[in-house]
């Protein structure tokens, strides 16, 4: 089914990371704290001591480290796999809302973002010790009035090309089409690439070793775009059965975004008086949406926890998004894609094993047993310090 489906060369290496998101420890870090930890280790569930110097997790003990916690669960830190830090519903911000935003994933134990989409250029968090990790596509490509205001690039077909070659070397190793959105002709969704076209583009990011996702909402865009060799579709209310089989069959990923779902019914209700066939559209999708992505999921398609924050969503949600998924699935399986699974996907380092970085989030109880507990972190650790308490 074609290599380039996997995590091109060199995205899956922690190398990528080093460069792209500065040393453990960043300039102007305070002294590197020695922490001890205690508590079932997810996802394997087995009661260990986790040690934390200089940034990275240690197995073996280590001399003067403080005890911050024992008789706790202990998840690798979690990571919203479709996230917006830098924007707004008006547009692009400025740096201090950029910093609130990424500040309230991180509370909330978000501790690696995959930003889908940002019209400014957000590389300087990569400096901020505090800050979360965060993996970018660039700025969203889109047709000349075509999708929100002020969010993406638009542009014509033809230099479509052009662009994905553009927001490639820009981002870290993704690329986010805008695969659907209301034709005013139309009065519906429909695609805003031809299928040729899309899957061209597709295979330049390809061989500029990034991976390709596409907000997709409609039926026609998301079955074109898996057959053209797309890496992930984000959102996916319009998945048939032929396409879930080959996703699966591809591991083409899934970030659903549950929570932005939920605007579906507003989103009808506005269009409604101008484009009723677009409104019954977005309510039918609405309908069969937890189906949809519960057979995604059954199916064995790769299906990773994103809140869409950022535009109209709040940051820091990652834990509601986590109990929806749960709702279609098991807790573990939503844990996993709001933490390990999802850090696996993304290249990160292996998840608290001896040497892989020290983000992590600690719990009074068993996720596993009551996903809600993810809503209340006793502690978050990122790069081997606390930045956060219960």
């Amino acid at each position: 089914m074609g290599h380039h489906h996997h995590a091109p060369p060199g995205l899956g290496e922690p190398e990528f990371f080093a460069h792209s998101h500065g040393s453990a420890v960043a300039s102007g870090a305070p002294e590197s704290q020695r922490l001890h930890l205690r508590g079932v280790v997810l996802p394997d569930g087995d009661v260990r001591d986790l040690w934390l110097v200089d940034g990275l997790v240690r197995t073996e003990p280590v001399a003067d480290a403080t005890t911050v916690a024992t008789g706790a669960w202990i998840m690798p830190g979690l990571v919203d796999a479709h996230c917006h830090v830098g924007l707004d519903a008006r547009g692009g911000v400025d740096r201090p809302t950029a910093e609130a935003q990424a500040r309230a994933d991180r509370d909330a134990g978000t501790l690696l973002i995959r930003d889908a989409g940002s019209p400014i250029d957000t590389h300087w968090i990569d400096a901020e010790p505090d800050l979360p990790r965060i993996i970018r596509a660039g700025r969203h490509i889109a047709r000349t009035a075509r999708y929100i205001r002020n969010y993406a690039v638009e542009i014509e077909p033809e230099t479509l090309l052009a662009e994905v070659e553009r927001q490639a070397r820009a981002g870290d190793g993704w690329v986010k089409l805008v695969g659907d959105w209301i034709d005013r002709d139309a009065g519906d969704l429909t695609p805003l690439w031809p299928a040729d076209l899309a899957a061209a583009a597709i295979e330049r990011a390809h061989e500029l070793g990034a991976r390709v996702t596409a907000h997709c909402f409609g039926e026609e865009s998301v079955h074109q775009l898996v057959r053209a060799g797309i890496d992930g579709i984000e959102h996916g209310t319009g998945l048939d059965d032929s396409t879930i089989e080959l996703m699966a069959q591809r591991q083409v990923a899934l970030a659903p975004t549950l929570i932005n779902l939920e605007n579906f019914p507003k989103y009808a209700d506005a269009g409604q008086a101008k484009f009723p066939r677009y409104a019954a559209h977005m309510r039918a999708l609405y309908a069969r949406r937890l189906e949809t992505i519960g057979k995604a999921i059954d199916a064995g398609v790769p299906v990773f926890a994103g809140t869409d924050a950022g535009g109209t969503v709040p940051h820091g949600r990652l834990a509601v998004e986590i109990g929806l998924l749960a709702g279609v699935s098991t807790p573990e399986y939503a844990l996993g894609a709001g933490s390990w699974r999802s850090r696996a996907w993304l290249g990160a380092p292996d998840a608290l094993a001896d040497g892989a970085w020290a983000d992590l989030v600690v719990y009074d109880a068993d996720p596993r047993a009551d996903v809600t507990v993810v809503h209340r972190p006793r502690l978050v650790v990122l790069r081997g310090r606390v930045v956060a308490r219960g």
